[in-house]
C-alpha cells in the first residue's frame, strides 16, 4: 500500500510540474498581448519549456532517489543554478557563448 501512495504522490509532483511550467510559460503569452518589447516566437517557447521541464523532472529524480536531506538540498540547488544561468544566457548572453540570444 506504501508503494502506491508513493507512486500517486510521484504522479501529482509531475502533475504540478507540468502545471508550473504553463503557467511560467503564459506569462510572455499575456506580456505580448499588451507590449510590443515582449517577442516571443514559438522557438522561444519550446526552448523555455524544455528547459523548465527539464529541471523540473531533475528535481523529481532527486526528491524520489535521494534520501539524504542534506545531499538533495545541495542537488536542488545546483539544479536550480544550472537553470537560472542556462535561462540567463540563453536571454542575454552573459557569458558569450552560442547559446546567446542577443
Amino acid at each position: 500500500m506504501k508503494n502506491q501512495a508513493t507512486l500517486n504522490t510521484g504522479t501529482q509532483r509531475v502533475k504540478i510540474i507540468l502545471v508550473v511550467i504553463a503557467t511560467i510559460l503564459t506569462i510572455p503569452l499575456i506580456a505580448m498581448q499588451f507590449t510590443p518589447e515582449v517577442k516571443w516566437d514559438l522557438a522561444d517557447f519550446v526552448a523555455a519549456g524544455a528547459l523548465l521541464l527539464s529541471a523540473g523532472l531533475a528535481i523529481e529524480l532527486v526528491f524520489r532517489t535521494i534520501t539524504s536531506n542534506n545531499l538533495r538540498a545541495v542537488l536542488f540547488l545546483v539544479i536550480l543554478l544550472v537553470l537560472f544561468l542556462l535561462w540567463a544566457e540563453m536571454a542575454v548572453g552573459i557569458f558569450g557563448s552560442p547559446l546567446a540570444g542577443s
